[in-house]
């Protein structure tokens, strides 16, 4: 720009143009949407940013082809944001199958790297890369960054890049996420994202280069370990590593860069640990040399930070932190999958730490690596998550992609500090989904060996040596939900492993509820889960019952409130979608960030105590030999039908569980198909010394249970499995000497209806 001001010095037009192409310039460098560096972890000083408007064209016709240069493409689009978005420029909602990306660029002649790489940091779904008219890679997957070399293909001059990108959600075959496979959002699926929703940029690169490094601290050895992947490998190479502390060299080491085994210990002179109060981040260079010569640079930075597993306790940093994350789904009203700005990245974790939260679980959506960043430097912890909704699991077609692509994720995202734990999948079904679920899960120990990996969050489970697990409830009454979770995960109360078969009673491993709440407000024109509060008041008073009752339980080392925002017609979240706030974001804060049994008293011990003795009173269907049969109907009976002396002589007969053959069928002894059931059973008690009760219960849906005439329990909602709750004092109030009656009562309108039962009991 000084030679092109020194030439037109001579004339004041020539001047005025030069001033104005100065300004266009810099306009046009302002106006790139997206232009900070998309991967802080893996820099180099030679970089161009391609985002900004592109020729754009869509068709179902997959055999359509805009490879020609005199093919005229019909629309222009805002790169990184999908077509479906406002920013695009288009926001096109409706189902295509094919889009084409088409633009020019011309490296600037300070460009001096041997090689060029062309990146596109996420781009849904089966992706095709051409550089003027020759093809030069493909890639499966919507949420994995990849890269080509275009070395070869580039020109002098300008030069052409074409993407096609082949996106079809409802085929079966993609991991979607949230992604709706319907024309309009519906329930709790959302807005798609066709085509490229990252980053799109060249990097030039070494003869021989650093493809990717994988960074394991040790706190307790004041040691990093360093394992770099080098590309093109050459003889005489060293592969160097360099710490900074505050601007100050804290540790350096070196080997031989060989192909793909180049391991090297770092000792550190300085250590700070990174933790949620103090995210402190040591600044990486890493370096290929022969002799003197830089052949390949790459700026980084690592956080010194482990996560261990000590009995039933997640350890960072050797210390048992309450996990008070919340769920993040990484929507934007007018990005959809692609925040608008970096800024708004980083706003995102600010409103959630504005309540109380320090951390979040990253759900069905693969966050892009300056949300990361931003998590690294605010001290914010994450679970890392799979879009798995979408696919047909029975389908072997599915297979490889997913398996592939979050191998590619682990390697992308595997050295930020502020990643706890991986969660490859999501409430999951299929045939052959335990099978998978145990071959990723293994997979990611294996690329990962440094966190917790859960095998599916919320139900579908079989890993024969699970690390960790978790469960979802949305109920919505603080007191059921907490002597749910009391008796269910809480040693003092634990049923018997008969009832409960998602753990061993005597063995306890780290546990979370990772989504509980969603408790809609405001949600006109949407839904939120249970029943809405009748004020503001009330539902602050649910928000600090439910949150206070997984608090309260020292088995608990987490738990994960849904949501942060509104997501469209999901409208549960703590802000609005637009992120203005809905509550008094202060008084969220007190209730959600105090502190937690689990931080005083966390449960280190693999066997604190014995399974409980219990007695059977009333037994239900895992007790086939000690069930007996209930008196039923499905007729509405007088309104004294749950007391002792009402005679239920005329009512049918059968054992539980009572439901629905399309329903829990495995467990169904008496079909029961109708909106409404009553159930009452006699029991006989001759030592009233009870030291606990338990009410073992599977329901779906609302359920009422009666002792002697007394209510002792009820849920709302539903429960996919049987679960204990403690109703010690209210079955101590109501039991008697000799014969009891128990009298249950459940509502279904929507199918899928179950009920069944048992009441235990110890004695002192």
């Amino acid at each position: 720009m000084r030679t092109l001001l020194k030439f037109v010095c001579g004339s004041s037009v020539q001047i005025t143009v030069a001033l104005l192409l100065c300004m266009a310039i810099s306009v046009t460098a302002q106006q790139i949407p997206r232009p900070e560096h998309p991967q802080p972890q893996m820099k180099r000083s030679e970089w161009m940013n391609l985002n900004g408007t592109w020729e754009f064209a869509e068709t179902d016709d997959s055999k359509a082809s805009f490879l020609d240069n005199q093919v005229i493409y019909p629309d222009k689009i805002v790169v990184p944001f999908c077509r479906e978005s406002k920013l695009s420029g288009l926001e096109r909602r409706g189902f295509v199958t094919n889009v084409w990306y088409r633009r020019t660029f011309e490296l600037p002649g300070s460009w001096k790297s041997p090689r060029t790489r062309l990146h596109v940091g996420a781009c849904d779904w089966y992706t095709k890369v051409y550089i003027n008219g020759t093809f030069v890679g493909e890639h499966k997957g919507g949420s994995a960054p990849f890269a080509f070399d275009i070395t070869k293909q580039l020109k002098p001059g300008k030069n052409t890049v074409v993407i096609h990108a082949f996106d079809d959600t409802r085929s079966g075959l993609q991991a979607l996420g949230k992604q709706c496979p319907q024309l309009e959002s519906v329930g709790c699926q959302y807005t798609r994202t066709t085509g490229i929703w990252q980053t799109v940029w060249l990097e030039g690169v070494g003869s021989t280069f650093i493809k990717d490094f994988r960074i394991d601290p040790s706190a307790d050895y004041k040691q990093v370990f360093i394992q770099a992947n080098v590309d093109g490998p050459d003889d005489g190479l060293t592969f160097t590593a360099t710490a900074y502390a505050n601007g100050k060299e804290v540790g350096t080491a070196k080997c031989p860069a060989d192909w793909r085994n180049n391991k090297c210990v770092m000792n550190l002179s300085t250590t700070r640990l990174w933790s949620p109060t103090d995210a402190f981040l040591y600044v990486l260079k890493l370096k290929l040399m022969r002799g003197n010569e830089v052949v390949d640079s790459v700026d980084s930075y690592f956080g010194l930070r482990t996560v261990t597993i000590k009995g039933a306790a997640i350890l960072i940093n050797n210390k048992p932190i309450f996990q008070r994350t919340i769920l993040d789904q990484g929507f934007y009203p007018d990005g959809i999958w692609t925040a608008p700005s970096d800024a708004a990245l980083k706003r995102d974790i600010e409103l959630s730490m504005a309540a109380g939260f320090n951390g979040a679980r990253l759900h069905q959506k693969v966050f892009e690596p300056r949300f990361l960043y931003w998590a690294d430097k605010m001290g914010y912890l994450v679970w890392g998550e799979f879009p798995s909704w979408g696919p047909n699991y029975d389908n072997p077609e599915v297979v490889l992609p997913i398996v592939n692509e979050w191998n590619e994720i682990l390697i992308r995202d595997r050295n930020h500090p502020s990643i706890i734990g991986w969660c490859p999948f999501n409430e999951s079904g299929g045939k052959f989904m335990v099978e998978l679920q145990n071959t990723v899960v293994n997979l990611t120990r294996t690329v990962d060996p440094s966190r917790p990996v859960i095998d599916a969050s919320g139900w579908t489970h079989g890993l024969p040596d699970p690390e960790v697990m978790d469960g979802h409830d949305y109920d919505q009454n603080p007191q059921t939900f907490r002597t749910r979770w009391m008796s269910r995960y809480g040693l003092g109360v634990a049923i018997p492993a008969r009832y409960d078969t998602s753990r061993n009673n005597e063995e306890l491993i780290p546990y979370f509820v990772s989504e509980y709440g969603g408790t809609g407000w405001d949600a006109e024109g949407g839904w939120g889960y249970g029943n809405a509060p009748k004020s503001m008041e009330e539902f602050y008073e649910r928000y600090e019952g439910l949150t206070n009752a997984l608090l309260d339980n020292r088995y608990m080392f987490g738990f994960s409130y849904t949501q942060l925002t509104d997501v469209e017609q999901e409208k549960n979240g703590l802000y609005f979608y637009d992120r203005t706030p809905k509550f008094d974001v202060a008084r969220l804060k007190k209730i959600t960030s105090r502190v937690a049994a689990y931080e005083k008293d966390p449960p280190f011990a693999w066997h604190e105590s014995k399974p409980m003795d219990w007695k059977v009173l009333v037994g239900a269907n895992p007790d086939k030999s000690l069930a007996r049969e209930w008196n039923y109907t499905i007729e509405k009976p007088t309104d004294d039908w749950f007391k002792p002396e009402f005679n239920d002589s005329s009512w049918q007969k059968g054992y539980g569980g009572f439901g629905e053959k399309d329903g829990w069928e495995s467990y169904i002894r008496t079909p029961w198909s109708t909106s409404d059931i009553w159930l009452r059973q006699e029991f006989t008690v001759n030592n009233l010394k009870i030291d606990k009760s338990i009410l073992v219960v599977h329901y779906d849906n609302g359920t009422e249970v009666y002792l002697n005439g007394v209510q002792i329990w009820k849920g709302e909602g539903w429960n996919d499995r049987y679960s204990g709750f403690e109703v010690t004092e209210a079955v101590k109030k109501a039991i008697k000497p000799g014969k009891n009656v128990i009298a249950i009562h459940c509502n279904e309108e929507e199918g899928g209806q179950y009920i069944d039962a048992a009441l235990l009991v110890t004695t002192k």
